[in-house]
């Protein structure tokens, strides 16, 4: 993988996956963000995800607000 759009693409299927594996939708995400003291919309959310660019800080938010405490990295 050399190109960013590929690594995009990856980073945006692992937080998308580990909210499917969850069960959580845009919505309750908002919620559990707001529960860490993070303020974010659910338009945000959903155009932050469509776009696969956000920063490695809100990645990580999401991935602590919906209790990810390991993730895999497989090629």
């Amino acid at each position: 993988m050399t190109d960013n759009a590929e690594w995009e693409a990856r980073a945006k299927g692992l937080l998308k996956a580990e909210l499917k594996r969850r069960g959580v939708s845009y919505a309750q995400l908002v919620e559990k963000l707001a529960a860490i003291g993070v303020s974010e919309t659910e338009p945000n959310i959903r155009n932050k995800l469509a776009r696969g660019k956000f920063t490695a800080v809100f990645m990580i938010q999401c991935l602590e607000a919906i209790g990810v405490s390991r993730i895999e990295l497989s090629n």
